[in-house]
């Protein structure tokens, strides 16, 4: 069966002389490892394409034991990401959280369109950093099945007051007069998490706030994702020593 699909490579890593394997992301399939052969050859056709961060249209059969890349052919290689090391470890990091949060071998259209955009605004310098790992983190950990419940206090329903805190560990609101557990977000950080989760696609990205706004909404959102996946990413280590 002949597989044909646009994909974005997320690993790659080399096998035998001339060979590699990648991971891929893509809108029908999910999460596809597959083999290709000659990739590093410098006359391949598939050099361009089957290179990480590039976003190609991949034609992918099924062997007896795995999926191999036919052919391949790039539609965008986000090459300035390797311009800068913040920018390139950051975008590492992209591709290490979709590898462990989108699905395998199905559809993960999603996943696809909020990296293909976090990218081209990171390869861009359109966003600040703190900005876009925020927006990636958060809305992928909905489309996984954790989005946190922020349309109100769990206690008594109201929208807004000053100071609404956010259980890290229920993913849940409470005001003031509820006293649930939880940390402090201020009206602007609230409101930044709720348009993450809540807009539509072509929305998510058009917001703004200032720097110690933005700080704030990083640093909540990322404890939200470590103590829901638990899980250690190497590339985010890297990412913060920098």
């Amino acid at each position: 069966m002949i597989l044909d699909t646009d994909g974005l490579v997320i690993k790659v890593s080399g096998t035998g002389e001339s060979d590699r394997i990648v991971t891929l992301l893509t809108k029908e399939y999910g999460v596809l490892r597959a083999f290709v052969r000659g990739a590093k050859k410098v006359k391949s056709r598939s050099l361009s394409a089957t290179q990480l961060f590039s976003y190609s249209s991949f034609s992918i059969y099924r062997g007896r034991d795995a999926y191999i890349v036919d052919d391949a052919r790039p539609i965008e290689v986000f090459f300035s990401l390797r311009d800068d090391i913040e920018r390139l470890a950051l975008a590492q990091y992209f591709c290490e959280l979709a590898a462990e949060l989108a699905p395998q071998e199905s559809e993960a259209d999603a996943y696809l369109r909020v990296m293909l955009n976090s990218l081209h605004f990171l390869a861009g310098g359109k966003r600040p950093q703190t900005f876009l790992k925020a927006v990636t983190e958060l809305r992928m950990l909905c489309f996984a099945g954790y989005m946190p419940d922020l349309v109100a206090c769990a206690g008594c329903a109201v929208y807004a007051d000053d100071g609404m805190r956010f259980d890290i560990e229920g993913g849940r609101l409470f005001c003031p007069r509820c006293r649930g557990a939880g940390e402090r977000v201020t009206p602007g950080v609230l409101t930044a998490m709720r348009h993450i989760c809540y807009s539509e696609d072509g929305r998510v990205y058009s917001f703004t706030l200032p720097d110690e706004g933005l700080h704030a909404l990083a640093g909540v959102v990322e404890r939200y994702l470590t103590a829901h996946i638990q899980k250690r990413f190497r590339t985010l280590d890297f990412y913060k020593a920098l």
